[in-house]
């Protein structure tokens, strides 16, 4: 700005200080491309949209250069003004600096009240209408009406990565939750686009000196001052409280937690138990979170910072020891987030414009056979197949495309082994309930296999096969480790069952994938016996689909087992007419077709009870194996 025209904009300064009835503390400076105001000395706190005088700071700040985000800080407090909002700040400054020659009154009046001086300008002819449309000013402040609704911002702790929009839409509340976090959340419905989301967390209900104390204790914790690991949070509050504690001493140390331990907001969003999904769409700045509830999706007033984005993806690389960058830009990893399981899927630049996430949560329910029995997945009488097959050793493949439900049955299968049996479980990514049974005192052993790990699926196959004799199960049959699979196998190096879930349409299609694709010769693929194939109808229902097993002596030939008809999953008749290969394979030395076929009758009943009364729990089913014996 020339010599001139900053002399202009210091009489405009001088005449409005002398009608400012208390002025601005705030100190402006630039971080980047973000004006920063910090208003720790400031009467009115930075609030630029109900102070004037800290508005004639911005703006002052802004005739000067412009910004992409003004940023007020206050007591712990961040007011993040973005998007339309720094636009019109933006606006103002370059308004302000240009009417200043020909109205020093109107630029004066800028400072402070941009609105009402772009009305004012707008109204004449000449130059100064010409301003406020050059400028950009007569857009922005015509499509507002008053300060809340054009200076609207983000507000949340400073030491937060989350934007949070605290106006609600204008729009009708259809259900309100309260969070076991301390949020609530609202939904609205919108005559127009999704549905809104819109979630008031609990570091926007605390007190001003709540907040202080939440940024001071972020300090404290942050400078590496005091250890303690999980209890580190605490400690810091308590040193910046000395030892008294408030009615909100513990809210401040469980915000304190989520965002300086935890994963922010998405501690929230996932302890909302009716959410499933959450979406990050790359830029991560510019779009709002999305999240499925029951199915449906919502846009929430939620939003990431670019240092928020940057923060994820770190702690992702360091927790599942993958990494995540230009050279490696695709993510799969799981975190807990809220006591609930995440799986993980991210990507960066270059195939992305910028890091993007999506978050899927597992059920909290651990799913066994006559949960599935239960809720429709699966008939009693095909469960009762699967089940026998699988305690009697049968190497059983479960196909379908993505989202159909093949690790969800995969995890129910394992339930049926033995509880006696040795089991391991190779994952690159853990989804499979191994905790589940290991606490239900089975012995599962599990082997996380990826080469950022050092332990590629091929080498993860070849060690479960050392680590003792007893069942296996693979969580994705998809690369080289398929010829070992189907190799030890053939050559009877495991004693038990055979598990794992591969994409397919079909038994058909699998053969392919595992001939074709993979390699494994087509005798090898012969030791398979029955192939489970899942699906998901429009209606969103995942089913069983069919149950397949192979022709002895033509790997390449099936026969149907189970198939879906107008009437649900119905047998074909082969396992009456004693035509089943499978079954014959499941029938001990001294015991006959006729005998397996009682024993399937039987395990029929009590799946159809189980799922009858509920018990579907992975207690009830190890319960269940004693009444197997009897």
């Amino acid at each position: 700005m020339s010599d001139s025209a900053t002399g202009v904009i210091e009489r405009v300064q001088t005449l409005l200080n002398r009608e400012e009835d208390g002025g601005c503390g705030c100190r402006s400076t630039f971080d980047g491309e973000t004006l920063v105001l910090d208003a720790a000395d400031c009467p009115h706190d930075g609030v630029l949209e109900a102070a004037p005088a800290c508005r004639a700071t911005a703006i002052d700040a802004l005739t000067e250069r412009d910004a992409d985000a003004v940023l007020t800080e206050t007591n712990g407090v961040e007011r993040a003004y973005e998007d339309e909002a720094a636009g019109l700040l933006v606006a103002a400054g370059r308004f302000v600096e240009a009417v200043a020659f020909h109205d020093e009154r109107l630029a004066a009046q800028a400072r402070q009240d941009p609105l009402g001086a772009c009305r004012e300008a707008t109204g004449r002819a000449g130059a100064v209408s010409d301003i406020a449309a050059e400028t950009g000013l007569a857009v922005l402040a015509s499509a507002v009406d008053g300060y809340a609704e054009a200076l609207g911002p983000a507000v949340g702790p400073t030491l937060s990565h989350w934007r949070v929009e605290p106006t609600p839409p204008d729009s009708r509340l259809s259900e309100v939750t309260d969070l076991d976090t301390g949020a609530t959340v609202r939904h609205y419905d919108r005559p127009r686009g999704p549905p809104h989301y819109h979630l008031v967390p609990l570091e926007q209900q605390l007190p001003p000196e709540a907040l202080a104390t939440l940024a001071e204790a972020y300090q404290r914790l942050a400078g590496g001052k005091l250890d303690g690991g999980e209890r580190a949070p605490a400690r810091a509050v308590r040193a910046v409280a000395e030892g008294e504690a408030t009615e909100w001493t513990e809210q401040v140390r469980q915000v304190l937690q989520k965002h300086a331990r935890g994963f922010g907001l998405l501690e929230d969003i996932f302890a909302d138990p009716a959410v499933t999904d959450a979406f990050v769409t790359a830029p991560a700045p510019e779009n709002r979170l999305r999240v499925t509830v029951d199915g449906e999706t919502f846009v929430t007033n939620l939003w990431l910072t670019a240092a928020g984005v940057d923060a994820l993806a770190s702690r992702f690389r360091r927790e599942s020891g993958r990494s995540f960058s230009r050279a490696d830009p695709t993510l799969d990893a799981t975190a807990e987030v809220a006591d609930r399981r995440l799986r993980v899927a991210g990507v960066t630049d270059p195939p992305s414009e910028g890091t993007a996430f999506a978050f899927r949560a597992q059920g909290r329910e651990v799913w066994t056979l006559p949960g599935l029995v239960r809720n429709g997945t699966v008939t009693a009488a095909a469960a009762a197949l699967l089940s026998v097959a699988v305690e009697r050793g049968s190497a059983v493949l479960v196909a379908g495309p993505r989202g159909a439900g093949k690790t969800t049955t995969l995890g129910a299968l394992l339930w049926e082994l033995p509880p006696a049996v040795r089991t391991v479980v190779i994952e690159d990514t853990p989804e499979l309930p191994v905790s589940a049974l290991q606490n239900a005192n089975r012995d599962v052993q599990p082997l996380l296999a990826s080469t950022d790990r050092g332990l590629t699926p091929t080498d993860a196959l070849r060690t479960a096969l050392r680590l003792g004799d007893g069942a296996l199960a693979i969580g994705e049959v998809r690369g080289e480790e398929a010829e070992v699979l189907y190799e030890a196998m053939r050559v009877g190096a495991n004693s038990e069952a055979v598990l794992g879930t591969i994409h397919g349409d079909g038994a058909e299609a699998v053969y392919e994938r595992v001939v074709t694709d993979l390699g494994v010769s087509s005798s090898s693929f012969g030791v398979t016996d029955l192939v489970v194939s899942l699906e998901r109808t429009a209606s969103g229902e995942r089913r069983v689909r069919a149950i397949e097993e192979v022709v002895p002596g033509n790997a390449g030939t099936f026969r149907t087992l189970y198939e879906q008809t107008e009437d649900g999953l119905r047998p074909t008749g082969c396992l009456d007419r004693g035509n089943s290969h499978a079954v014959e394979n499941l029938t001990k030395p001294d015991e006959s077709y006729a005998a397996v076929r009682e024993l399937l009758a039987s395990r029929e009943r009590l799946l159809d009870a189980l799922a009858r009364r509920g018990a579907t729990s992975g207690d009830a089913l190890t319960e269940s194996h004693t009444e197997r014996q009897r």
